[in-house]
């Protein structure tokens, strides 16, 4: 059936074969770079993000709990009130949320994953707990990536080592009896005690639908086939023009004088001035039609006798 087919129409068929094969190759081999720049690109948008909670805690930490609120109330606390925004972990998470609220980091989710919470809502659980373990275990390791599985589908998260680096934080997380009153009235006095500095107590937990990965690595991908695809439509219709005006315009010509020739229509040579391989058979057949030519006179000059 294919040998039945014309020239253009077999070209065509061959194009799509290849543009189908490079596709399926996109899909194999490109797959997995996109969506490692996908990733790649969901990563840096929550470093900035662990990078910006990090700064409000160290803020919190040396400039509110150190500075301000210490010299109003030493005791953090008003009207027997506890002051909750002399906690780092507090304001980060307060700062956070109203970053939620921008379309950019909607799908964002915050967590300060702890061994030993002051307040419950930071517990770690147990793959949270493995990732700040594997922080203790190797203080150089300073950041985790990964993707973990939860009921509501894969996240893809980023983490990173929390550790105590000032004294200040040690006056509500030592012993109960250093704590303020109204953090005990408030928390409890049985978490959050038992810290040490440059201790390693929990992660910064940066997370995010792996959906969103996917889909921005579906959208490159898109992105890849459409520009082979354009190309594809590019190089087939140069193609196209180029089989019309080079080959099967020619032929289509060739036939046309051949057919002439054939009832002795036509005393002109077939003229193709490219030469080219077309050129060449345009040659061969004009001395085809000279030889078939002789050969006719030498039969009127010579006709045979009954």
């Amino acid at each position: 059936m294919f040998q039945n087919l014309k020239l253009g129409v077999k070209l065509n068929l061959i194009l799509l074969s290849v543009f189908l094969i490079i596709v399926l190759i996109n899909g194999l081999l490109l797959s997995n770079v996109l969506q490692k720049n996908a990733e790649q690109e969901v990563k840096d948008k929550a470093l900035v993000l662990i990078e910006t909670m990090t700064s409000v805690r160290e803020y919190t930490s040396k400039q509110v709990n150190q500075g301000t609120i210490q010299k109003l109330s030493p005791e953090l606390e008003i009207d027997g009130q506890f002051i909750k925004t002399s906690v780092p972990g507090y304001s980060a998470r307060e700062v956070f949320t109203n970053l939620q609220k921008r379309d950019q980091y909607s799908d964002f989710f915050y967590k300060e994953a702890t061994l030993n919470p002051t307040y419950i809502r930071d517990k770690a659980d147990r793959f949270e707990t493995e990732i700040v373990e594997r922080f203790r275990s190797q203080p150089d390791l300073q950041e985790q990536v990964g993707f973990r599985k939860i009921s509501a589908g894969d996240l893809f998260y980023i983490a990173r080592p929390l550790q105590i680096k000032s004294e200040s934080c040690l006056v509500c997380h030592s012993t109960p009896d250093r704590a303020p009153a109204s953090q005990i009235k408030t928390y409890g006095d049985t978490g959050g005690f038992g810290w040490e500095l440059n201790e390693i107590v929990g992660a910064q937990m940066i997370s995010v639908p792996a959906s969103k990965v996917f889909a921005e690595a579906r959208r490159l991908q898109l992105i890849v086939i459409g520009i082979l695809a354009a190309g594809f439509i590019v190089a087939a219709v140069i193609l196209n023009l180029f089989l019309k005006f080079s080959i099967i315009t020619p032929l289509t010509k060739m036939s046309k004088w051949s057919r002439d020739v054939s009832t002795g229509a036509s005393d002109t040579d077939f003229e193709h001035k490219p030469n080219d391989e077309i050129g060449v058979l345009a040659a061969s057949v004009n001395r085809l039609k000279v030889s078939l030519e002789m050969a006719m006179n030498m039969l009127k000059q010579n006709p045979e006798n009954p």
